[in-house]
């Protein structure tokens, strides 16, 4: 619960801005109601850090992803904003600028941005390449600056459109952090040079990372979007809650793997699940927001079309501590990656027969996502490779995400620093993702190694704006308060170089 030297703390901190000020004070607000049915498990587990509510705060008042349908906004204009549908790319500009500060999310701003690209292209016509990109500049800026929270996610392709080439462009004269990028590849639908300028595009600013479209498309009766770190959420929808298992603490508490996967682990997963639950429940019948925000009432936004992320952080970390008389390492020895199959195949049967409230999109269920971890875990992402653990050859660990990434239907993913080889040959890196996607894996980011830019657990921060936030100046972009510990706690500046041959 807060206290009053919580608030007060906030107040006079001289770390944080204006706005990052107004959202902590929102939460500690919250985090002074207890509304929720919490089970008893829930709260044992919770005092030992091995499940955790996110920091989504003690009174869900709304979702924690939207998934806005701004397809839908621009056939229709919005009657609560007083839009009309855009009849040209400047009023299609301005609408979306109002559009996204009524979004709301975990963060207080949008986390998903839409298919920026394919709502761009209809207003291209008759436009020169030049003034196209002068009034994209003017909407990415926008998004950089006001939104400044790299959560922010806009997505691109399966197709190649003029829009998302101009948008690469930009981002690669600009070095944005927001908004974070994704491509939707099918190696089908996407012309190899449309693919190969996202990669080229990605070495020198981190953006945009690549989906594999062909896993994800068949997720949902109808079409996807990437929001945030890399959650694949139904449009016209999103995510209620994402609340996860932190697996190494959980392991902390085990005498042995016998009590860990007999006793703790199905304890653990069914508080989980009861506590979303309990989460969920309060969000749609008391919070009010599928009854009364426009969104919902303007159907930009179903309720139907929402589902709970269950997620899971530190599988590696869980491994190594379990077999650490042993010896034997995650990504590196088979009894230790089989131990991870078996907790992740435990799971995921959890998962599948648990009855989840308000589920309709997913069956009834929830659905499991492997998640990147906060700011002050010391836990690494999802089912990621410790960094120092990383397999020596390129392929051996993507063949490794691949047996791990089938587990997870609303994201997950890898990071992989390059050096300037891959600049130099864009070609033979598309052949590594087209080989990697084929085989399992579904979400691949790349960045250079000596870039400013660089990917975090999955969103974007500059490290002279790390170095900034250390020194004890305040930044503008929200995420350099969340990247800083993760990247120092996590070694992130360790990760393993590749090269491409």
């Amino acid at each position: 619960m807060t206290n009053v030297n919580d608030i007060y703390n906030t107040i006079t901190s001289t770390h944080l801005n204006y706005h990052q000020k107004l959202n902590q004070l929102c939460v500690q607000a919250e985090n002074m109601l207890d509304v929720l049915d919490i089970p008893e498990d829930f709260k044992y587990f919770y005092e030992h850090g091995a499940l955790c509510d996110m920091n989504e705060g003690h009174a869900p008042y709304r979702p924690r992803y939207v998934m806005v349908d701004y397809e839908k906004f621009v056939r229709n204009g919005s009657a609560f904003l007083r839009i009309d549908p855009p009849k040209n790319l400047d009023d299609l500009i301005t609408a979306l600028e109002i559009l996204y500060y009524h979004v709301p999310s975990i963060t207080t701003k949008p986390v998903y941005l839409g298919n920026i690209d394919k709502l761009i292209e209809p207003f291209l016509e008759g436009m020169s390449d030049a003034e196209a990109k002068a009034k994209i500049t003017r909407l990415l800026v926008y998004c950089d600056r006001t939104i400044a929270n790299a959560y922010s996610h806009a997505n691109l392709g399966p197709e190649a459109t003029r829009a998302g080439r101009l948008i690469m462009e930009i981002e690669n004269e600009l070095q944005l952090e927001v908004p974070n990028l994704s491509l939707k590849y099918d190696p089908d639908i996407t012309p190899d040079e449309f693919a190969e300028q996202a990669i080229l595009t990605s070495l020198k600013c981190a953006n945009p990372a690549i989906c594999n479209h062909r896993a994800h498309k068949d997720t949902y009766t109808f079409d996807y979007g990437v929001s945030s770190c890399y959650n694949v959420l139904p449009l016209r929808g999103g995510a209620y809650t994402l609340s996860r298992i932190v697996l190494p603490r959980l392991a902390e508490m085990a005498g042995s793997v016998e009590e860990f996967m007999s006793d703790l682990l199905p304890r653990a997963c069914q508080a989980l699940g009861e506590y979303m639950n309990a989460r969920v429940s309060f969000l749609v019948e008391k919070s009010g927001f599928f009854q009364s925000d426009f969104l919902a009432v303007e159907g930009l936004v179903e309720r139907e079309r929402f589902v709970g992320m269950y997620g899971i952080a530190g599988l590696g970390d869980c491994v190594d501590h379990l077999l650490r008389d042993q010896g034997a390492q995650y990504g590196r020895d088979r009894a230790a990656d089989d131990l991870a199959d078996a907790i992740m195949s435990y799971i995921e049967s959890f998962v599948a027969s648990f009855p989840a409230k308000y589920s309709e999109i997913s069956g009834g269920h929830f659905l499991l996502h492997a998640q990147a971890g906060l700011a002050t875990d010391g836990v690494t992402s999802g089912v990621r490779i410790k960094v120092g653990n990383e397999p020596e050859n390129l392929l051996d660990h993507l063949r490794h995400s691949a047996r791990f990434h089938r587990f997870f239907p609303t994201g997950c993913s890898d990071i992989f620093p390059f050096d300037q080889t891959a600049e130099r040959n864009p070609a033979a890196l598309l052949d590594i993702v087209k080989g990697a996607f084929s085989i399992g894996d579904k979400y691949c980011a790349f960045y250079g190694a000596d870039g400013d830019l660089v990917r975090i657990t999955g969103y974007l921060v500059k490290r002279s704006d790390l170095e900034k936030y250390e020194r004890g100046e305040v930044v503008l972009q929200d995420n350099v308060i969340n990247g800083s510990s993760n990247y120092r706690m996590n070694r992130l500046a360790d990760r393993k170089v590749r090269s491409v041959g």
